[in-house]
């Protein structure tokens, strides 16, 4: 999907201000981008998924680095790269990021209280009908979902109990509500 330059950079400036908003615009409109570039190296779904999600909280993480001038699809597959290159040293199907106490003091700063249309959406949802719909998740969404809306956990708790960086804890939750979303719509 091609986005508008005028409100991609917007979008960019948003997200360096740690606007939620702009980090859903921005993992929407280049999830794909990153994704089909991963599932070509790798050819393997569960892999090219995590390497995006670590991608993207790499990216998220480092927002403040991104030079406008450079296209940011060009700095995210880049980003990409790094992290399948990551992968591959570690042989791993599960990936993990070291982070710092200050990059985890960043991820703080992101703003967290304003309700996404994902959300919107879903707290709008009968339980049993949501609980099934949840179920058409992957393992690891159904998970972060639960944590956070059922077991109503912090990202810093979720982070603790599944063992991932709380970045990487933040895009799976992003994630997992747009593609819970997209399940609620079509049912």
């Amino acid at each position: 999907m091609e986005v508008n330059k005028d409100k991609l950079l917007s979008e960019i400036k948003k997200a360096k201000e740690g606007k939620q908003t702009a980090f859903n615009f921005l993992l929407d409109s280049f999830w794909g981008n990153v994704y089909n570039f991963q599932l070509k190296k790798i050819n393997n779904d569960e892999d090219a998924e995590d390497i995006t999600i670590q991608t993207f909280s790499k990216a998220f993480d480092k927002i403040n680095t991104f030079d406008e001038q450079y296209q940011f699809k060009t700095w995210l597959i880049a980003i990409s790269k790094n992290v399948y290159i990551d992968f591959l040293r570690k042989k791993k199907s599960s990936i993990s990021i070291e982070t710092t106490k200050e990059q985890e003091e960043t991820v703080y700063a992101v703003v967290d209280d304003a309700p996404s249309p994902e959300d919107k959406i879903i707290t709008e949802q009968n339980l049993a009908k949501l609980l099934q719909d949840i179920k058409k998740l992957k393992p690891k969404y159904q998970e972060v979902i639960q944590l956070r809306f059922f077991q109503e956990l912090s990202y810093k708790e979720i982070s603790e109990q599944i063992n991932e960086p709380m970045n990487n804890v933040k895009v799976k939750l992003l994630r997992a509500k747009k593609l819970l979303a997209e399940i609620i719509k079509k049912s």
